[in-house]
């Protein structure tokens, strides 16, 4: 199906990296690009989009001022609007969900995290289509019947006057025929109030509900007429309104639906399920501002569900492959030209082993490796594998791109920041530390899934090779990585050169020593985190 998208961004570069990542989904989105948030505002009520992505800083009109005209207007209030911002405090994101958006996004923007949000978004708009197509369906139903009930009084409608205390004034031939009983017979047999036609256990609060709103309601029913048996009964209230504003009284259209005997549950039923699905749209209207709570709790359900049967396929592949397996059946090898591998090792960990038990050995590998895993996905780095203290991920793949030289390096000084940070606490308290070995080659590979039971994605090739020797013959606590990366990152790390050190089985290779991003590009002292202008350039690789 084709969704229409707004994006939001002053940063032309951004806009080009959503309009790209959209481009590579399941789904047809058609992207419509706005520069601020006035322009994206007036875009937005022209063409009323599925979705929309909204930056949050822009000039001429922000992104929190635009949600909020946004909101204002009635044709666009349920619109998703998914935040992107590289400023994600709590104060920003809570001033984001007050004036009325629905999710958010960090930069850099993360593939599988956009694409995340993009199903989430669609689930609702799609949710909300089809109650709407529900709703008027049913409301073309009983608009047809109640212009049956209004060209002829046959026996087949009843209809009454009631005054605003419920007391049944008057009533056609269409009441005898339909009760087996004249007005003022059944008045005094049954009660002479409304509440006697029925024995619907709602019925008080249908009538008073119509009362209270001034607006029509309708119940299904079943009844037993004078003559035996049952019927069941279609009955419409509409209140008449005074000049005061008042409920003057009450017009009330009993229908016998009971010649529809093959059709009467799935009817009942329907109606049932649309009161249902009003109250929550509802309940979604007055707080889509803060997210459409009642929507979203049907909508995990929903992704509960899904996640069940897909959480051990994402686990072991990435999105991409595990997506082909899905459509495909198969998902076989590819090579690839320039792919960043990875390697990180412990120092020592034989002798560390032997002083640990093994539960708490376990134990303390897995919080370092969920750590990594954490890492790397910000950077677009995929997991490989992990061997038992060797730990090996890949950039460039299973979906290729230009900076995953760069992206490598950013994950490997932010996970030796990560340990040397760890190990400097440990050694205050009188604690065993674990040092980290990193290496990073660039070059091509094969990569693909293997086997058919318990299937693996892997990668081959002497890119590899290299990558496993960088580690080796690394110092802990450093990035060590080859000439050839080197060549990719020169112009935003600073690198020491090695000189040709000897590497197992490969003879001599240039190393070089990263130690952080250069000044000019870093957002922080120590050199791990990019800075605007450093993102910007990576986007237009």
């Amino acid at each position: 199906m084709s969704y229409k998208v707004l994006v939001v961004d002053d940063n032309e570069a951004n806009r080009e990296l959503i309009h790209g990542i959209l481009r590579t989904a399941e789904d047809n989105y058609d992207v419509l690009m706005a520069e601020n948030g006035q322009s994206g505002y007036e875009t937005a009520l022209k063409e009323l989009p599925d979705i929309i992505f909204m930056d949050m800083k822009m000039p001429v009109l922000d992104g929190i001022e635009a949600i909020k005209l946004l909101q204002a207007e009635e044709t666009t209030k349920r619109i998703p609007v998914i935040v992107v911002t590289a400023f994600n405090t709590p104060e920003n994101l809570e001033a984001a969900f007050k004036a009325g958006a629905f999710d958010y996004i960090t930069k850099p923007i993360s593939i599988g995290e956009l694409k995340s949000r993009v199903n989430k978004a669609i689930g609702v708009v799609e949710s909300f289509r089809r109650a709407q197509e529900k709703i008027n369906k049913v409301e073309g139903e009983k608009l047809e019947l109640e212009k049956i009930a209004m060209v002829s009084e046959s026996t087949s409608f009843a209809f009454l006057i009631v005054k605003s205390n419920g007391e049944l004034e008057w009533a056609n031939e269409g009441f005898e025929k339909i009760h087996g009983y004249k007005l003022e017979e059944f008045k005094s047999v049954f009660g002479n109030t409304i509440f006697s036609l029925t024995s619907t256990p709602d019925i008080v609060n249908i009538f008073n509900r119509c009362l209270k709103n001034r607006v029509p309601v309708d119940f299904i029913s079943k009844i037993k007429p004078r003559k035996g048996g049952e019927k069941w009964i279609q009955t419409f209230i509409n209140p008449q309104i005074n000049t005061n504003g008042g409920v003057e009284k009450l017009l009330v259209v009993e229908t016998d639906i009971s010649v529809f005997k093959n059709k009467e549950e799935e009817l009942h039923e329907q109606y049932r399920r649309m009161r249902e699905i009003s109250q929550n749209l509802e309940k979604a209207n007055t707080l889509l501002g803060e997210q459409t709570l009642e929507i979203n709790r049907q909508k995990r359900q929903i992704e509960e569900e899904q996640a069940k049967s897909e959480k051990l396929l994402l686990n072991i592949l990435p999105f991409e492959i595990a997506r082909q397996l899905k459509s495909k059946g198969r998902a076989g090898t590819r090579q690839y030209k320039l792919v960043s591998v990875l390697f990180a090792d412990f120092k020592g960990f034989s002798t560390i082993s032997k002083n640990i038990e093994p539960k708490d050995l376990v134990s303390i590998l897995d919080s370092y490796f969920a750590k990594f895993d954490e890492i790397i996905g910000t950077h677009y780095l995929e997991k490989i594998k992990t061997i038992g203290d060797a730990y090996m991920c890949a950039g460039g793949l299973p979906l290729s791109n230009k900076s995953n030289p760069i992206d490598a390096m950013l994950a490997g000084l932010e996970i030796q920041q990560y340990m040397n940070s760890l190990n400097d606490s440990k050694v205050l308290n009188n604690l065993s530390v674990w040092e980290l070995r990193i290496g990073i080659h660039t070059g091509p590979v094969v990569a693909g899934v293997v086997g058919r039971k318990r299937v693996a994605y892997d990668i081959w090739g002497d890119t590899v090779n290299i990558a496993s020797r960088m580690e080796q013959s690394g110092h802990v606590g450093m990035v060590n990585i080859s000439g050839t990366t080197y060549d990719y990152i020169k112009d935003f790390f600073d690198c020491n050169y090695r000189g040709k050190v000897e590497a197992k089985n490969l003879g001599k290779i240039d190393m070089y020593f990263v130690s952080r991003i250069k000044p000019v590009y870093s957002a922080d002292k120590l050199g791990i985190k990019p800075n605007e202008e450093f993102i910007n350039l990576i986007n237009k690789l």
